[in-house]
């Protein structure tokens, strides 16, 4: 049992991680111990690094105890970026976590010098344990007499990679700041982000709703530049005491309609279960576009104002924010043959666009009914013939005299998903459709399963769909 974590009294006692459980309790005898949680470590690391999202949308977790903020270009709410970074340290402080920090041009280096307590431009004094490498590797280092970084800076890479590997040269280069890795983000980065930020609080609702509409304006505006429209909006709400809201929008077609966004953002708000609480107030509200796709300008009327024929849109995205996304559905074509796979029902919020329908000459019949059956209904049928058309049917106790018929149709089952190829008897069987009218003159979808002595003895009959 050794310790994985101390606090600053345990650290102020001469305790520290590394250090065995056993000997630890000899100096501290009513020294409390817990059980090391990974996974509550890793929670509380993700939160923290929400938290600190208020200084800039790239804040990336760096297991098991750090996290990395991309400041390029965020520093101008702060007199400079030891500011930022000291705000931030003293915010952490506020809420009881201690907290260590250094700037460098490099993630790697940054990590590297809060680790083992030093400041920018002291990259050549840090030991070689920086580097992450494995026991050995450092051993051997140690041995040639290469104890800092500022020694392996002297060395030719050519050698250090020969003797010690290529990852060491590539992790010294990085600490170095003569190359960098990109970080992987918390959450995806917004194609626009617009934010407020505010010297007194906001501590109404209303206010922070105004905000938001205001920055999905400008954001409209860009998004026109661009050619675009939104079609997922996220957007945070930073409390002073640390407490984040979060809200996200999605729409069925992309918009740039303030008056849509500011519906679904009502709609939104009304159906959470845990209502929006400023507590002290709001500081900082952003919003970001996560996804767009291109929207066209739209035609002005004569009389002024938009052509708008976003009714249908404005609909489903309404009814998806309040009911829920899985609620609101749509059919979308399947790449099948088979009748009743040949729709999936997909959230209309991420249906692929429609498609053109092929159009049938004017004045034939429908080839497919608009009502079917899942799964199929079983029917007893009397044909002239057992391969022939269906000449009497009884379905829901009820007989049907055909009088008039159309077909057969023969759709196949998928054969190049059984096992032995096409061979009969080890998949799904031939189906034989017919389009059928009754002596009332209602209109019914028929079909035999399975090819007549071929497939099956004596093939079933089922009803599929009604025509209207």
């Amino acid at each position: 049992m050794v310790i994985m974590a101390a606090d600053r009294q345990a650290v102020s006692l001469g305790l520290g991680p590394g250090m065995k459980l056993a000997d630890a309790r000899a100096r501290v005898p009513d020294l409390l111990a817990f059980d090391h949680d990974p996974r509550a470590d890793a929670h509380l690391l993700a939160r923290l690094a929400e938290a600190c999202e208020r200084y800039t949308p790239m804040v990336a977790v760096e297991p098991p105890d750090a996290l990395i903020l991309d400041i390029t270009g965020a520093v101008h709410f702060h007199a400079s970026e030891d500011a930022l970074a000291q705000d931030a340290e003293d915010r952490l402080d506020a809420a009881g976590y201690g907290a260590g920090w250094a700037l460098a041009g490099t993630a790697d280096a940054a990590l590297a010098l809060a680790r083992h307590g030093l400041k920018e431009g002291a990259e050549a004094q840090l030991p070689v344990a920086a580097l992450a490498m494995d026991d050995k590797t450092h051993q051997s280092l140690e041995r040639a007499g290469l104890y800092r970084i500022g020694d392996l800076a002297e060395r030719p890479r050519a050698n250090l990679a020969a003797r010690f590997g290529a990852e060491l040269t590539l992790r010294l280069d990085r600490i170095l700041g003569l190359e960098d890795r990109p970080i992987d983000p918390l959450r995806r980065v917004g194609n626009i982000v617009t934010e407020r930020r505010f010297a007194e609080p906001l501590t109404h609702v209303d206010a922070a709703l105004e905000c938001l509409s205001e920055l999905f304006a400008e954001a409209a505006e860009r998004l026109n530049q661009r050619g675009q429209g939104a079609r997922m909006v996220r957007m945070l709400l930073f409390r002073c005491d640390g407490d984040i809201a979060r809200l996200g929008l999605e729409t069925g077609a992309p918009t740039r309609d303030a008056a849509l966004f500011q519906r679904l953002l009502r709609e939104r708000i009304d159906a959470l279960n845990d209502p929006l609480n400023p507590g002290f107030g709001y500081d900082l509200i952003r919003l970001s576009i996560v996804a767009t796709e291109p929207l066209a300008p739209q035609q002005l009327r004569l009389a002024g104002g938009e052509d708008r024929q976003e009714d249908e849109v404005a609909l489903v995205s309404q009814l998806s924010t309040r009911l829920g996304r899985e609620r609101v559905q749509k059919f979308a074509p399947a790449d099948s043959h088979i009748p009743e796979q040949g729709l999936l029902a997909l959230p209309a919020l991420s249906a692929p666009a429609p498609v053109a329908w092929q159009m049938q000459p004017p004045g034939d019949p429908p080839l497919r009914p608009l009502h079917m059956f899942d799964p199929p209904q079983r029917v007893q049928v009397i044909a002239e013939v057992p391969d022939g058309p269906p000449h009497r049917f009884t379905w829901r106790r009820k007989a049907h005299q055909v009088i008039r018929y159309e077909g057969p149709e023969r759709i196949a089952s998928e054969w190049w998903q059984r096992k032995d190829g096409q061979q009969p008897g080890n998949g799904g069987l031939t189906r034989d459709y017919y389009r059928v009218e009754d002596a009332r003159g209602r209109r019914y979808w028929l079909f035999r399963h399975g090819l007549y002595g071929e497939e099956k003895a004596n093939p079933d009959w089922y009803v599929h769909g009604l025509f209207a």
